[in-house]
């Protein structure tokens, strides 16, 4: 089964082709917020890279998040738009197990995290097991210091990627027994979205386009000010 991944939980903007034999093609690039700009580009150039019509396409994933809130809204409207119009199903997979899935390979925990913006950040923890990793932990968001906590009560040596630990190194760092991962492991990657997304198509775990829905964690800042001027703190009367 041929998978379009959908990439747009963080600064970076991804797609990639797949199916069986691996990924086909594949497309990243960090522009600031100019998601809708690039992605739908983005997808007709892989799907020429790859030659392949969008008729054969069989499946689309979407990164659900935690992420940035414009973002994750343009690649969930796209995902489900293109899947409506192609009557193909949907799969969605979080943006901390996108970030894990790479480096499946180190025998230390996994701190996949993601800069939430305004001095917080989304994160989870994770293991490796064979054939991939496995979730330790719901999904979070809380200020570095709760994550340094986090990971000192777990007593075990970390790896700590995504963009969230490059931010907030220094502190990761001043934990002895954390590593943090290089620029190359920054956001998470089309590629393995695709990967991942096949092994549960092949399983047949799909959800219909209308159900896909992005996972936010928190309310939108656009939200979060009108909340503010909607309801401004008391003032003091006049003196009598």
């Amino acid at each position: 089964m041929l998978v379009l991944g959908i990439e747009t939980a963080t600064p970076q903007v991804g797609c990639a082709l797949g199916a069986h034999e691996g990924v086909l093609a594949s497309f990243h690039a960090s522009r600031g917020r100019r998601h809708a700009e690039t992605l739908v580009p983005a997808i007709d150039f892989i799907c020429r890279q790859a030659r392949v019509e969008l008729d054969e396409i069989g499946a689309i994933a979407a990164d659900v998040g935690p992420g940035l809130f414009t973002g994750l809204r343009v690649g969930v409207v796209t995902a489900k738009a293109m899947a409506l119009a192609l009557r193909v199903p949907v799969i969605g997979v979080s943006s901390l197990d996108l970030l894990a899935f790479p480096v499946r390979w180190t025998h230390r925990r996994i701190v996949s995290v993601v800069d939430a913006r305004r001095g917080e950040v989304f994160y989870g923890f994770y293991r490796q097991v064979p054939g991939g990793v496995q979730r330790l932990s719901e999904h979070r968001i809380g200020d570095p210091e709760e994550l340094c906590s986090e990971i000192l009560a777990t007593g075990d040596e970390c790896l700590a990627v995504g963009d969230g630990a490059l931010r907030y190194a220094e502190q990761l760092q001043e934990l002895t027994r954390v590593v943090v991962g290089d620029a190359g492991l920054a956001y998470p990657s089309a590629g393995s979205l695709v990967q991942l997304a096949h092994a549960r198509a092949l399983r047949e775990e799909f959800i219909n386009s209308w159900e896909l829905a992005p996972v936010y964690l928190r309310k939108a800042d656009a939200e979060i000010n009108w909340t503010t001027r909607e309801d401004p703190a008391p003032q003091p009367g006049p003196s009598p």
